[in-house]
């Protein structure tokens, strides 16, 4: 499937960079490894730096990552969620990551001559979870694909074999995912060296889930697996959480202030000993400035709405701090401000979204300005746009000696214990097996952090507006919980894609914002309740998502050329 093995030979780059555990604060060098490399234990972590990348682990993003879906809203319109994409001409797939680790593969027995085991295990384990990475990537992409197992050659004949099943693919990502986690070290390694077994059980809790529901909702349409078996990954993604869980050296980072602990999390200056953030990225100036993959400026560039903001769906989503929806609860005070709308809501509300009181900017003279500064300039001018007015302050610090184009030290989060909270209570409630103790040691843990009721799930009350009513109340609030803790960070449209649930969440809907009656200037289009609604005039009808081809991504012509053995993907035959 993967031309690019075409265009690489026997002997082809891999990064050879410091020996220092800590290689994300090192400058990556480039040079050309000959096949006689492999000789030592060394030699193999120098060959697994070259993964620590830019591709496996980038920088925490500007004003948010989730744009793909239903929880934040720029200017542009999605391609994916209107349904206005073609299929593509050329291109890569992401075949390249995977010859490189099955050079590794090929060629690190040689090392066993001299060494035992226990010298190389770690990169070994490396090799497993860079390769699962790899393919899970592509797996959500283009669905079914090669499984492959070892460096090909421009004349090797697996060039042109067909499709895998996706329950092959997805079954060998897991079973890779064993193997690191059972290779790789216990050591918390500061978070920021290389990765760990709890890694490997974190993104094998993650695999599992993504494809146990996938399989589940995706059944019996153009995307269900024949012969699928949904139970067996989603009790996977519940035992590899609960090891997590119950074994690993990490845990929910508070100080007890449960009005600003969820805020404060994201804006950090160092993780090294932060019991909940498992991988992240350091931006040291002395060491990595000037080169591409370290530019950072997430505080510059967020002092700004710059023509980014939250959607009123996200905002809606937040509980009351009586633990009830908006929809019922005696304590929600309306929509006519945003300063009603915060009163009385889960304080994750106020930690992401900018409140008029909150702190915008601290300046070296220890002036302070708040955000009131903002909302009162919004939509204005360009910098100071919002097409939903909810000004996303998620990885945002106010400290201005933090504020410097391109070369700020603030680090990037890459992998945190939350998610497999939530990952365990979701695999576990969809197998119909959750207890109420299931979810005091992962949601509720969440809750407790910023001082919300427990959920209780005899106790749940009933939203007339849930997204997904024929579901059971317990997935309904469990799916709620993801979206309010891991808003912003990148989950939503996978959450979507594995759910099927574009139906509920996209077809026919806009993006909407708040009531443009707080704004002195408002350029964009409101709805008849007075709601902004900025995509009003781009799409009319609502997003035009097909469900029948939008879930995946089309596999590019070339690649279709290439090899007459690949098949396109549902719904895009005969589209241009």
């Amino acid at each position: 499937m993967k031309r690019i093995y075409l265009y690489f030979s026997l002997l082809f780059i891999i990064g050879l960079t410091s020996c220092n555990d800590d290689f994300l604060n090192r400058y990556p060098l480039d040079a050309i490894g000959e096949v006689s490399y492999f000789t030592t234990p060394s030699d193999l972590r120098t060959y697994m730096n070259s993964f620590y990348s830019t591709t496996y682990f980038a920088k925490y993003p500007n004003h948010g990552a989730d744009f793909d879906s239903d929880n934040q809203v720029g200017t542009n319109v999605n391609t994916r969620l209107q349904g206005t994409r073609v299929v593509a001409t050329s291109g890569s797939i992401g075949f390249g990551w995977i010859r490189r680790v099955n050079y590794f593969f090929d060629n690190y027995k040689k090392v066993e001559e001299n060494y035992e085991l226990k010298d190389y295990q770690q990169y070994l384990g490396e090799a497993y979870f860079f390769r699962a990475l790899s393919y899970n990537s592509m797996l959500r992409q283009y669905g079914d694909i090669q499984w492959i197992t070892h460096a090909l050659q421009t004349d090797s004949p697996e060039l042109y074999n067909p499709r895998d099943s996706r329950d092959i693919v997805a079954t060998n990502i897991i079973l890779a995912l064993d193997s690191a986690a059972m290779y790789l070290t216990t050591d918390k390694t500061k978070g920021q060296g290389r990765v760990n077994k709890w890694m490997a059980l974190l993104i094998q809790s993650r695999v599992a889930l993504y494809e146990g529901t996938w399989q589940k909702y995706h059944a019996g349409t153009p995307f269900g697996v024949p012969g699928g078996n949904p139970e067996k990954y989603l009790q996977k993604a519940a035992q590899a959480a609960l090891e997590l869980i119950e074994s690993g050296p990490y845990d929910i980072y508070t100080t007890g202030d449960p009005l600003n602990d969820y805020r404060e999390l994201f804006a950090l200056q160092d993780y090294s000993n932060n019991e909940e953030i498992m991988f992240w990225r350091e931006y040291n100036n002395e060491i990595t400035k000037g080169h591409q993959d370290f530019t950072n400026d997430r505080n510059h560039r967020m002092e700004f709405p710059n023509d980014n903001s939250i959607t009123k769906q996200l905002a809606d989503s937040y509980l009351c701090i009586d633990g009830k929806p908006i929809s019922v609860s005696p304590l929600f005070e309306g929509h006519e401000t945003l300063k009603d709308e915060m009163k009385n809501r889960d304080p994750r509300f106020f930690q992401n979204i900018a409140p008029h009181d909150g702190v915008w900017r601290i300046h070296k003279d220890g002036t302070v300005e708040y955000w009131e500064q903002v909302y009162n300039k919004l939509n204005t001018n360009a910098a100071h746009n919002s097409p939903g007015g909810y000004i996303n302050i998620k990885g945002y610090n106010p400290d201005m000696n933090y504020h410097v184009q391109q070369y700020e030290e603030s680090p990037g989060i890459i992998y945190r214990y939350a998610e497999a909270l939530l990952n365990f209570a979701e695999a576990k409630a969809e197998l119909g097996t959750i207890t109420q103790q299931d979810i005091d040691i992962s949601i509720n843990k969440l809750r407790k952090r910023v001082g919300m009721p427990d959920l209780k799930m005899d106790n749940i009350v009933t939203d007339p507006d849930w997204d997904f009513p024929t579901l059971s109340p317990l997935i309904n609030e469990i799916r709620r919980e993801r979206r309010i803790e891991l808003a912003c960070e990148g989950y939503r449209w996978g959450d979507i894609a594995r759910w099927a649930a574009a139906d509920e969440l996209i077809i026919g809907k806009r993006p909407k914002g708040f009531k443009a009656s707080q704004l002195a200037v408002n350029p964009f289009p409101v709805d008849e309740d007075g709601f902004l609604d900025p995509f009003q005039k781009a799409v009319p009808n609502g997003y035009g998502f097909v469900p029948g081809r939008d879930y995946l991504n089309s596999i590019p012509i070339s690649e279709l050329v290439l090899n007459p053995n690949l098949t396109q993907n549902p719904g895009w035959e005969g589209i241009d």
